[in-house]
């Protein structure tokens, strides 16, 4: 990537007529060396302007610039912009349904459309459109974290020559030296730019019932203590009747930052229904002055001339005081004005939902953030860092204000602490969003082999966190292995057969102890019995053997009966002399063995225990010397004098087997039991390494097995064949959707060839239109035609769902039949106003409902293989379609 130097016309001086901060300067140098960029800074600092050297730069030499927006409105608003900028025949557009001179040096368009152009040549060759590209800049580049639009990203970035220059802006986020990293391995030498200064700073409050106050302390790392709960009896004033804290109203609050010139704001509220609630709550309050009254009055007039079905009694009072609400369920062309009006400053309050503070070019003096917590499809949570940091960011207009203002609020469930634990946070990383699609795999498979492809996927941001993110698992793979080998050598010294002929007699030696163990017990029962009824015999001098509940010792103790005692029950105690010259007093419990035929052994009469033995089960006192003269005469008797002899014959079997084991030369090593130990920890560790191995494996190749699925399902449908693109395959492939293989299959079907524009038009609302909401009406009734036409495509959809559920893939397959009467009533030529009187839908909705259906009909006939009649009936519902307020006016 040898870039020649900058022409030396090229005069920063001129260019930007003031002074760089310092990651601008460092940003062009690095483009200057021909290096790609990351820039990452906060929202408003200006990165921006490094987008902007790239096209003075690309048009000082004579090439072209491609600046890549991820919405079709920032699109547009940048092509307002560089036209100004740069004059109007030097930038031209490209989104899903214009095309504006596309030849221009600079050319505007939506990532999508960028990735598609990629998508026509072998990835990393300079097909026909980048001829003369020096540069593609990559605007708000966090949208990777975006779950629909985020592969969008990741793909135009692996696809991209190498000879083609990136500058990724991006808002800050905490990882990103990980994607800078990432640049550089699939697409070129990359240098991360970094900045988190704010050229206006922020300054964070906090809004209750009692006040304004600043949120943080001095240092700004943590709660102000006057906005700590105090313990005992102060917090109690700010609570409500239901016991929780009071929320401040927004009258109260606009009155505040207007006492302290902190207009204009974006005040923030998570609800359509609660942004047009706060418009009619504050819409008796003037927040202009008389001369800007008259230049808001003269605006508002002029558009609406124009527009005359685009205002609305709730929305147009309240504008004219500097009042407005800003979400997606109003009318496209209303917001623009809005929009308009409030970047000249002339709307002081602009009550929007967070969708504003993604993309849209509205910064304000203030943010006001209402609630700190949001609903969403898992129930209600905490905003997450870069959601907070993404609307504070829109406080402080550069060049206009010296300081940005943060107004969190108090709810009944949040409060100061949850605020500054948010102000004080740092941004979240970003996430790869990477999902292989039907497009990705048609698109990628008609110039690519399978082993081709699966590079590319495994080049994904995706696939480069997984990595990462297993690095500790591979790390512990590594050690294992390791541990193996060592294991696996020390066992491979020795004779595998000399192993297995020991193991056998271990095995053998276990088995014959079980038995002797188990015939010793049967025995054992036997002379127990026996005993019982000869102790009751026995006289003094009778020689027994002693072990049990009371005479705890680790081997029976030989023992002289010396006299008996009178017991709690009906046998006696036995008061005994042992050969260890103890004296101890047993139970007939505690006698395992009672030797008859020997001699008993006389124990003169003045023999005794010491007399401060208690005769109690249990008691053993020590001997003294006369009782020693007796101990040393009780005799050791044979062990196998009293053996069954089923006992006797196992025990001489297993002592057989225990001397054959000894003689073993694996025995005699001293090395068989270690040895044995290792081989069960071979067999230990390698399930173990086998275990890791399949979980690192599931989760490495992740996107792999999805891509597999995906040609899987292809392939059942005959979109492939032998991984070649069928007709099928080439139609679906042509198509922009969320499941291009379903909308390609409904094409291919014919089921819709034959319908009229009208009819064709409420078919593709069906097949883009999302599940509406249960409580969603609309007045109208759906012709025969088209509900007919649909009913028909119910048979492929199941099958559909069947093959996606077998292979675990879980994209939307649409088919909506509910709300589309309201499309076929507007390709009719119903006026804008009845349409919208019989649907409970936003105007907003209904917009986008129908540009949806727009867009799908604009790609109708570009798609080959399709009838040129469904081609022209496309074409003929989009004109029927695109006019005031769906048309997107771009001049």
């Amino acid at each position: 990537m040898n870039y020649p130097a900058p022409s030396p016309e090229l005069d920063l001086g001129s260019i930007f007529p003031f002074e760089l901060d310092q990651f601008q300067k460092e940003a062009i140098a690095s483009l200057n060396a021909g290096r790609s960029v990351v820039v990452c800074a906060p929202t408003g600092s200006g990165k921006t302007l490094v987008g902007e050297y790239a096209i003075y730069r690309a048009l000082a030499r004579g090439k072209r610039v491609f600046y890549t927006t991820p919405l079709k409105a920032l699109s547009n608003q940048k092509l307002r912009d560089f036209r100004e900028k740069f004059g109007f025949d030097q930038v031209g557009l490209l989104t899903g349904d214009a095309s504006i001179h596309r030849d221009a040096p600079i050319l505007v368009m939506t990532t999508e459309i960028f990735r598609n152009m990629l998508y026509g040549t072998p990835i990393g060759q300079v097909g026909i459109s980048l001829v003369d590209v020096e540069a593609v800049i990559l605007d708000e580049c966090h949208y990777m974290n975006d779950r629909q639009r985020g592969t969008v990203w990741e793909e135009s970035i692996i696809y991209c020559p190498r000879e083609v220059q990136l500058a990724a802006l991006s808002a800050t986020v905490a990882n990103s030296d990980q994607l800078t990293d990432w640049l550089n391995r699939v697409h070129g030498p990359t240098d991360l730019i970094y900045s988190d200064f704010r050229p206006v700073p922020l300054e964070f409050h906090f809004c209750n019932p009692k006040g304004l106050f600043p949120l943080l302390n001095d240092s700004k790392t943590k709660i102000n203590p006057r906005l700590q709960k105090k313990k005992g009896r102060g917090g109690e004033r700010e609570r409500g009747r239901s016991g929780r804290p009071e929320a401040p109203g927004i009258i109260y609050t606009l009155s505040q930052l207007e006492q302290r010139d902190m207009l204009p704001a974006i005040y923030f509220i998570f609800s359509r229904r609660g942004c047009d609630k706060a418009v009619a709550e504050v819409g008796d309050l003037w927040l202009v002055n008389n001369e800007e009254s008259q230049i808001l009055r003269q605006q508002i007039d002029d558009f609406l001339a124009r527009n005359p079905e685009a205002g609305r009694s709730g929305q147009i009072a309240p504008l004219y005081r500097g009042i407005a609400a800003h979400h997606a369920g109003i009318l496209p062309a209303w917001k623009a004005l809005v929009e308009e009006l409030f970047q000249q400053g002339l709307i002081k309050v602009v009550f929007a939902t967070e969708t504003l503070a993604a993309g849209i070019n509205m910064p304000a003096r203030t943010t006001v953030i209402s609630t700190l917590s949001k609903r969403t499809d898992t129930g209600h949570r905490l905003l997450n860092a870069s959601e907070f940091l993404q609307m504070a960011g829109r406080a402080g207009r550069r060049g206009m204000d010296k300081q940005g203002h943060v107004v969190t609020v108090q709810t009944p469930f949040e409060g100061a602490k949850e605020a500054a634990y948010l102000g004080t946070s740092k941004p979240d990383p970003l996430v790869s969003q990477f999902t292989p699609s039907y497009g990705m795999v048609l698109n990628l498979l008609q110039t690519h082999t399978l082993e081709q492809t699966r590079e590319l996927i495994e080049r994904s941001f995706g696939q480069y966190m997984a990595t990462l993110h297993l690095r500790p698992e591979y790390d512990e793979i590594a050690e294992l292995e390791r541990q193996l080998a060592q294991l696996h050598e020390q066992i491979a010294a020795v004779d595998e057969n000399e192993l297995a002929i020991y193991e056998k007699l271990r095995q053998r030696l276990k088995v014959e102890r079980q038995i002797l163990k188990t015939l010793q017990e049967q025995a054992q029962e036997d002379r127990q019995e026996e005993l019982v009824m000869m102790l009751g015999f026995a006289v003094s001098g009778t020689l027994l053997s002693l072990k049990g509940k009371n005479i705890t010792v680790s081997s029976p103790v030989t023992a002289v009966l010396v006299g008996k005692s009178p017991g709690s029950g009906q046998a006696p105690y036995l008061v005994c002399l042992g050969h260890d010259n103890r004296w101890y007093v047993a139970t007939t419990g505690d006698v395992v063995d009672l030797y008859a035929e020997l001699p008993r052994i006389e124990v003169p009469p003045h023999i005794l225990p010491p007399p401060e033995m208690p005769l109690k089960p249990g008691q053993s006192r020590r001997g003294n010397e006369e009782s020693f003269a007796i101990a040393v005469r009780i005799p050791d008797p044979i062990e196998s004098l009293h053996l069954a002899p089923e006992v006797a014959e196992q025990l001489s079997r297993t002592t057989a087997v225990q001397e054959q084991l000894e003689a073993h030369p694996l025995h005699q090593s001293g090395n068989a039991a270690t040895l044995f130990k290792r081989r069960a920890r071979y067999v230990e560790l390698e399930a173990e390494l086998e275990q890791l191995q399949g979980q690192v494996e599931q989760q490495s190749q992740r996107h792999w097995e999805e891509f597999l699925n995906l040609i899987a399902i292809l392939q059942h449908f005959g979109g492939l064949d032998n991984l070649v693109p069928t007709v099928l395959g080439r139609i679906a492939a042509a198509i922009r959707g969320e499941n291009e293989l379903w909308l390609g299959l409904v094409f291919a079907s014919g089921e819709l060839d034959n319908l009229d524009p009208h009819h064709l038009a409420a078919a593709a609302a069906a097949l883009v239109m999302e599940t509406p909401r249960p409580d969603s009406k609309v007045n109208f009734d759906l012709s025969n035609e088209v509900a007919e036409a649909l009913a028909k495509l119910r048979g492929i959809r199941r099958q559909m769902f069947q093959a996606q559920r077998r292979y675990n893939v879980a994209l939307p397959i649409w088919l909506e039949f509910e709300l589309i009467a309201i499309v076929e009533q507007w390709a009719l030529g119903i006026e804008w106003t009845e349409l919208c009187e019989n649907t409970t839908l936003d105007e907003g909705d209904v917009v986008r409902i129908l540009r949806r259906t727009l867009d799908l009909l604009s790609q109708i006939p570009h798609v080959p293989h399709l009838p040129d009649s469904f081609q022209r009936n496309a074409y003929r519902a989009m004109q029927l379609i695109d006019r005031f307020p769906v048309n997107e006016v771009v001049e």
